[in-house]
């Protein structure tokens, strides 16, 4: 994972770097290699010395300044032949300050207070100094142009950094204020790699968790708001009645089905919202399927019996998974139990475990009246009854499906239900360990 810290280093290098690279080529540019051969400069310049020398040698201080009035007309600037002391040997005069600067060199080129420059060259025999003042023939770089290149490369790479560490936390910012307004489904959808990234992320977890909690929390007291109501009319006008008749026997047993009626309610509505809770809370243990479902069975085996139907249990797929084993067997006994509850005297209920890809398939079915094609994609939402022969006198509070479809759901699995004509058929899918 690429950190912050890491990738402000990395910045700062490429920063220095680019910098670096500038300076380098700015200075390649303005310095070129100057031993690439002889120079015709300085070649031309010797030349002219060794000339002037001998015009002063052959025809002495005349002829020096007869052929120095040559020059003048056919080259630009000032020249002088000076000797060892810097004493004019044309006019006698002082130029020792013209050959100061060029010190024991033979060739050398210096500056003067008056912007020209002077080229000093010793000619041959070495005994005079040749001088030549001329104006610059090209302008001395200014180094502003450079140090705006350098503070351009800064700024774009600060600015670069600045906007990759800000515009995320200003994203963050803006949902965060989103969230907390009301809006329970504003997500950042991060996919940076950085700590940015992982705030990010724990944020988008830590909304998804707080948006099942309050939507379970609404859910859970809108359908209790609903499903209070009719027993409570019930107890209200029971009890009304039983006030004022002698004989309350009937009374009291309508009151004490609707006592129980709403004891089950409670019940089921607090392992329903135990069910939609934080699924990251649970501790996932190795469950075998085929010894749950058999121990389950065995348990509904009474209820089976009182109700004149028989269980039919086959399972070829014993292998472990991973799960919530309270969950898995609270998921399949709402189901066998709805089963029994529906099925007519006499008939099956099947149950069957077999495998399905890497997990297993938990099949069971009943042969009642089966439901409306139209009813069944709501047949797993809570407090959902199916008029007819599923009605409220068939019992239940119409939780049960909706807590296993939530149960198989935590564990990454399906739940599904079909016509098997005759009766109803539940599928649940669970992935393997």
């Amino acid at each position: 994972m690429r950190t912050t810290l890491v990738a402000i280093v990395l910045w700062a290098l490429a920063t220095i770097a680019l910098c670096v690279l500038g300076i380098w080529a700015t200075a390649r540019a303005l310095d070129r290699p100057r031993d690439r051969g002889p120079d015709p400069t300085r070649s031309l310049m010797s030349m002219l010395a060794d000339d002037t020398a001998r015009a002063f040698e052959e025809g002495g201080p005349e002829g020096l300044a007869i052929y120095l009035r040559r020059l003048a007309n056919r080259l630009p600037g000032e020249r002088f032949l000076v000797d060892s002391r810097g004493r004019d040997l044309a006019d006698g005069s002082d130029r020792a300050d013209l050959v100061e600067s060029a010190g024991a060199a033979d060739f050398a080129i210096a500056g003067r207070p008056d912007g020209r420059l002077a080229a000093v060259i010793r000619p041959r025999g070495g005994r005079y100094r040749f001088v030549w003042l001329v104006e610059p023939w090209f302008e001395p770089p200014s180094p502003w142009p450079f140090i705006a290149v350098v503070v351009a490369i800064i700024a774009a790479m600060g600015s670069a950094l600045a906007l990759y560490l800000s515009v995320p936390l200003r994203r963050l910012r803006r949902v965060m204020d989103r969230f907390g307004r009301g809006d329970l489904r504003a997500r950042v959808g991060s996919r940076r790699r950085d700590e940015i990234g992982v705030v990010s992320r724990e944020f988008d977890l830590l909304a998804e968790r707080v948006e099942t909690l309050v939507a379970a929390e609404r859910r859970l007291l809108q359908d209790v708001s609903h499903e209070l109501r009719s027993p409570l009319t019930r107890l209200d006008v029971a009890v009304g009645l039983a006030i004022r008749r002698e004989d309350r026997g009937p009374l009291l047993e309508r009151i004490r089905r609707d006592v129980s009626r709403l004891s089950e309610l409670v019940g089921e509505l607090l392992h329903l919202t135990r069910v939609e809770g934080d699924p990251s809370a649970r501790v996932l243990e190795v469950v075998r399927l085929g010894e749950l479902l058999g121990t389950l069975l065995e348990d509904c085996t009474i209820e089976a019996e009182s109700k004149g139907c028989r269980l039919a249990y086959e399972a070829s797929w014993p292998g472990p998974m991973r799960g919530d084993p309270e969950l898995l067997r609270r998921a399949f006994e709402n189901v066998i139990r709805n089963a029994i509850r529906h099925a007519p005297e006499g008939s099956d209920v099947e149950v069957s475990l077999e495998p399905c890809g890497q997990g297993a398939k938990v099949i069971v079915r009943d042969f009642g009246s089966g439901v409306p094609a139209e009813a069944l994609p709501s047949l797993f939402e809570p407090f959902f009854r199916v008029e007819g022969d599923r009605s409220r006198e068939s019992g239940g509070v119409g939780l049960g499906l909706a807590i296993a479809r939530r149960a198989v759901a935590i564990h990454g699995g399906r739940i599904e239900a079909r016509n098997a004509e005759p009766g109803l058929a539940v599928e649940m899918v669970l992935p393997g360990s």
